[in-house]
């Protein structure tokens, strides 16, 4: 079969199409033994294939487009140099290999993928610190399905939703780990099955939140209190309520704008009356950057208001619930009130490929008045 031969551009690896079945093998028409594989799931990744000492090597530089092709002829001519001062770059990865425990590898995965490409890396750090201790120390050869199956049936067995994310968080390790060309065997993730999860539908019904707002107003903290009525009010994130600017609010258009939400687009939030209350009265007594500010926070905003959530729901003797659950009681109550799932959508502000080009036609209007109708009821139901 005849070699397959482009120039590689930006443009020409984008439109290379995945096979079928097998491997496709597409060869760099400027820089000589450069390569791209192509596998069936459409992921694409630089190598170089050279003779070296009279036997071919196949040396893996890293994925496109993370790397671009101006950086991997780059590492393509490096490591020809190296192959012709008689060093094999993959003696020195198995050396590596055979040297790093997951601990390592993870550092790696942070450094060169996580804290670069992830808004919520400190998820997968504190995933590591609180569950993967048992992988910590291994070396990488050492470590099997079994290993990873057992330490995913041990957290299950009290947390089936946190077995999962880690189970997920150490197969994107090592899968970063095969694209960085520190592991060449298969992902030890694959085979293991997920447990099924319960999709989670608590909110706060009519009962509860007069308990609620009754336990809000015996908060000592004026900045907790202040926070998990905005939570509520606003339907928003909790990362994005914690990180509120004054610079992105606009009190007299009445809106708030993200400029980045988890799902990686803009989001402009109507403020409705009690919120504006609160933002008023707030920005009056705090000269800080923040809407909520944490005195001893390295981010300069309040950070994890748990104990405080803790004191209100013990307070207001409700179970089960979780800050997220506000954002959810927003969107419950919404539909209950009578908004359309549209309108409910664009004010979460939710994500969904069959309805991105109905929420881009709506204004905000129709969107303001459905937070407000919910706002109204649930201040009515809490008795406020």
């Amino acid at each position: 079969m005849a070699k397959e031969s482009v120039n590689f551009t930006k443009a020409n690896l984008e439109q290379l199409a995945a096979p079928d079945t097998g491997r496709r093998y597409v060869h760099d028409a400027k820089e000589s033994g450069l390569v791209v594989q192509v596998t069936p799931a459409g992921r694409k990744t630089f190598q170089l294939y050279k003779k070296h000492q009279g036997r071919p090597v196949r040396v893996t530089i890293g994925t496109f487009p993370d790397l671009t092709v101006e950086q991997a002829r780059k590492r393509a001519r490096e490591i020809k140099v190296e192959l012709s001062n008689g060093e094999n770059p993959n003696d020195k990865l198995k050396q590596q290999r055979q040297e790093m425990t997951f601990a390592d590898l993870f550092n790696e995965y942070m450094e060169r993928h996580a804290k670069v490409k992830k808004r919520s890396w400190q998820e997968d750090q504190n995933q590591f610190d609180r569950y993967l201790a048992p992988l910590a120390n291994k070396r990488l050869s050492t470590i099997t399905r079994q290993d990873i199956g057992t330490l995913h049936s041990r957290i299950g067995k009290t947390a089936k939703t946190a077995a999962n994310r880690c189970l997920a968080l150490v197969s994107s390790v090592f899968g970063r780990a095969i694209e960085f060309g520190l592991w060449e065997s298969l992902n030890p993730c694959l085979g293991i099955k997920k447990f099924s999860e319960q999709s989670r539908d608590r909110f706060l019904s009519a009962d509860e939140l007069g308990r609620f707002f009754q336990a809000l107003e015996q908060e000592p903290s004026s900045t907790a209190r202040d926070f998990f009525l905005v939570a509520l009010l606003t339907g928003a994130r909790r990362a994005n309520v914690l990180s509120m600017r004054w610079s992105d609010l606009d009190l007299k258009a009445e809106t708030w704008r993200i400029p980045e939400t988890k799902n990686g687009t803009p989001q402009t939030v109507p403020l409705v009356g009690p919120v504006l209350e609160i933002l008023q009265a707030r920005r009056k007594a705090t000269s800080s950057f923040f809407v909520f500010p944490g005195k001893q926070s390295a981010s300069g905003h309040l950070e994890e208001p748990k104990r405080a959530w803790k004191r209100i729901c013990q307070a207001a003797g409700i179970d089960g619930a979780r800050i997220h659950d506000l954002r959810r009681t927003m969107g419950s109550w919404q539909a209950m009130t009578g908004a359309s799932l549209p309108i409910i959508g664009r004010s979460l502000n939710h994500k969904s490929a069959s309805t991105t080009t109905i929420y881009a036609r709506l204004d905000l209007d129709p969107v303001r008045g459905a937070m407000e109708t919910a706002a109204a009821a649930m201040l009515e139901a809490g008795g406020k």
